[in-house]
């Protein structure tokens, strides 16, 4: 096997269980481990209950030190940071990986998605509308290598779920994420590698399950307000300020669907 799925846990997630056996049942198979900087007696009954290895980062935590701890225990070329909330389809790795395996020069590899609201999966909500039109692009072969078109469908917000994305560790230097969002963590990264040579492979179907829930780390952060700003901070690595300012402003009205009540 040369993929790893790390799951990412977070003290006590009822979801947990679920992602972990959306992992087991993939068409192909892959390593599975978990890394948390919360250890507790749930988790230690969660991972002798699969038979998992759990890695504990003693060192600084935060999302993106918890995500680049988890990727270091990889003993593989490619690997998949899981959220412990999502889920994913029989088939991800089957035709993610097999994707990366195919190119000459895979960055990394990524899937559509569908939302889980209150236990039920939706494909056809507004945020989901928003992201597949941002990537329209990316659905043509030829454009998997080009530097100038994955800039664009990144210039005008984030359209790729952080959980559905395959790193090739043999291209990607480590740390991967950096550490300076708490919201944009994932788009800041994107950016970064979308400069270098290689394919960005889109798999358009919905591999993925993304859920929108209270206690989410996005929903957090655009109650407080902190997505905002960084999101602006983002729009100025591609556009001049005055036009940041202006698709901030349309951007984070978007954004409002993220909300477990708006779809």
């Amino acid at each position: 096997m040369n993929h790893t799925f790390v799951v990412c846990a977070y003290k006590e997630s009822e979801y947990l269980e679920e992602c972990i056996n959306s992992l087991l049942t993939q068409t192909r198979k892959s390593n599975i481990l978990v890394s948390t900087s919360t250890p507790n007696k749930f988790l230690d009954n969660v991972t002798k209950k699969y038979n998992l290895p759990m890695y504990i980062n003693k060192g600084e935590s935060g999302i993106t030190q918890d995500w680049n701890f988890a990727i270091s225990k990889a003993k593989t070329r490619f690997v998949t940071v899981a959220h412990q909330d999502d889920k994913y389809e029989p088939t991800y790795t089957e035709q993610v990986i097999g994707a990366m395996e195919a190119s000459k020069d895979p960055i990394l590899g990524f899937t559509g998605y569908y939302e889980i609201r209150n236990g039920k999966r939706y494909n056809n909500t507004t945020m989901i509308y928003i992201k597949e039109r941002l990537l329209l692009p990316m659905r043509i072969s030829r454009f998997k290598g080009c530097r100038f078109v994955r800039r664009r469908c990144l210039s005008f917000g984030d359209p790729v779920i952080c959980p559905s994305i395959a790193f090739d560790l043999n291209k990607i230097k480590q740390p991967i994420f950096d550490n300076h969002y708490l919201a944009c963590e994932d788009w800041e990264m994107l950016e970064k590698c979308s400069k270098m040579k290689g394919d960005f492979l889109y798999i358009p179907d919905r591999l993925t399950g993304h859920r929108i829930h209270e206690e989410s780390t996005t929903t957090l952060a655009l109650e407080g307000g902190i997505r905002a700003e960084e999101n602006l901070e983002m729009f100025q690595k591609f556009w001049p300020i005055s036009i940041a300012k202006k698709l901030n402003h349309f951007y984070n009205k978007s954004e409002k669907f993220n909300n477990v009540d708006n779809i």
